[in-house]
């Protein structure tokens, strides 16, 4: 999360103000709300640790899934599992008519990051993925504010449709992207979102555009020691693109970023690899600029296998727009995370967390910056999310909430280790609550609606949504 501040300093100078005060729901409510959420803490934690456990990779989150989707239907959610060709994404609705408040769930783990919840790097024995995103706390903290949501709206409290969306695979393959494309966001006048962090604060990131994708070189095998004039090499190919790109980063604007890992280069060092396969990402943060630079690393692509008589081909894995900001949702829910506040520790859990840092090899921020909300301000992105598909076309607004201790990197091992603790728990909580608050507002309030709802078509303008990974379909097994 770092730089890349331009293309939003010019068309929302305001974010950098404090946010305007706002009427809402009924302060008697949103009491109500905190103190049942509260009750259900413990049933709440018990979810998110089970999927924890499941530490399900994407599009693979088939028990994860299971369980958030039984949660729904048992508190009176109706529930349509397997939407958008996507076996492990749901869409659970209860209510009806206007307005339609969605929530995003997400519960993929990452691969490479098992790890227990111990203040030390001790991964689970037989396992290879862990939370280091903190989705488990994500779709469990989604599910809850939806839960509630539903519980006041069945007393009468307020009238409308919620709509909880699972949503697998965002690390990488781009499972909202594929539900946007399906049309499962129409209809729906504001979605609420939040993610694991290691602070608290209104989410005012651009978040970058992206295009992602697997580049396969096939040649001729051949012993390497006795006939290698017979053979041309896939890893040869892969090899002379990455050298090419690397030119290239000189020659692109600054804000790119380009990462790249080789999954397949060979088995033998005596035999010349008739295959390889590397898989990049392209990210700016404009989308259209990531697209002609992704063009241009297709051209890499092409002479690379000119140049050292392979075949090459590539498939389109995901494509992610960048993230639009909402002024009008990011004031309601920053008014409504300081109502909430954030996270304060046990001894215990402070123990835990002077270890953590001290694992980190840099100075942290004290502990107690966990229990303080970040001020209203825009922050540096460097990170992609298909959350920015559904901004495109619905107004969106999110949240980032300490469920790790302060200087903790998301995608480490780290991370992994607080999100197995109550220190994970009760950043959950913190989401949980403040996403409730904000849909009380929405669900009683039309005019912040509509003055969303006339941002949003501001910040959208002429463009017509199209997806930047075209008309593939889910790419289901982009982790094996």
């Amino acid at each position: 999360m770092r730089r890349f501040l331009l293309p939003i300093l010019l068309s929302g100078l305001l974010l950098a103000a404090a946010p305007r005060s706002y009427p809402g729901a009924p302060a008697a409510l949103k009491t109500a709300a905190v103190k049942d959420l509260d009750a259900a803490s413990a049933k709440y934690r018990d979810v998110a640790q089970q999927i924890w456990g499941f530490a399900e990779v994407g599009y693979k989150e088939k028990r994860s899934s299971a369980l958030l989707q039984q949660l729904l239907r048992d508190n009176g959610f109706a529930v349509e599992a397997g939407v958008a060709d996507i076996p492990t994404a749901f869409v659970a609705t209860y209510g009806s008519g206007q307005p339609v408040i969605g929530l995003l769930a997400e519960f993929d783990a990452l691969p490479g990051l098992s790890q227990q919840a111990t203040p030390s790097k001790q991964p689970v024995a037989g396992q290879d993925a862990g939370h280091g995103c903190g989705h488990h706390l994500f779709g469990t903290a989604s599910v809850a504010a939806g839960v509630e949501l539903k519980q006041l709206m069945a007393q009468g409290k307020f009238k409308g449709t919620i709509k909880v969306y699972g949503t697998p695979a965002e690390e990488g393959g781009s499972g909202k992207v594929y539900m946007v494309r399906a049309g499962l966001f129409k209809g729906v006048d504001a979605v609420i979102h939040w993610h694991p962090a290691n602070e608290n604060r209104t989410m005012l990131n651009n978040y970058l555009a992206n295009s992602s994708a697997k580049f396969r070189f096939r040649g001729v095998s051949a012993h390497a020691a006795m006939s290698p004039e017979r053979g041309r090499s896939g890893l040869d190919g892969v090899e002379a693109m990455n050298h090419m790109v690397n030119m290239m980063r000189e020659h692109v604007p600054q804000e790119t970023r380009i990462h790249y890992v080789i999954t397949g280069g060979g088995k033998a060092p005596n035999v010349v690899p008739d295959f390889a396969e590397v898989y990049y990402y392209v990210r700016h943060p404009k989308k259209d600029d990531v697209k002609a630079i992704f063009a241009r690393v297709v051209k890499a692509a092409e002479g690379a296998a000119l140049g050292t008589g392979t075949t090459m081909e590539y498939e389109v894995i995901g494509g992610t727009h960048d993230l639009l900001l909402n002024q009008t949702l990011a004031q309601v829910l920053q008014q409504n995370l300081q109502r909430v506040g954030g996270v304060r520790y046990t001894e215990a859990e402070r123990s835990f967390g002077q270890q953590i840092q001290a694992s980190l090899g840099f100075p942290a921020p004290p502990l107690d910056a966990a229990s303080q909300i970040g001020p209203y301000t825009l922050h540096e992105g460097g990170g992609s999310t298909d959350v920015g598909d559904v901004s495109y076309v619905v107004p969106t607004v999110g949240l980032e909430a300490a469920t790790w201790v302060p200087g903790t990197a998301a995608h480490s091992w780290q991370a992994v280790a607080c999100g197995g603790t109550e220190i994970g728990s009760k950043g959950m909580l913190v989401a949980a609550k403040t996403m409730t608050l904000t849909g009380l507002d929405l669900f009683t309030t039309p005019s912040l609606l509509r003055q969303a709802q006339e941002e949003h078509r501001r910040n959208v303008g002429s463009y017509q949504y199209q997806p930047l990974l075209g008309n593939r379909p889910p790419a289901l097994n982009y982790r094996d």
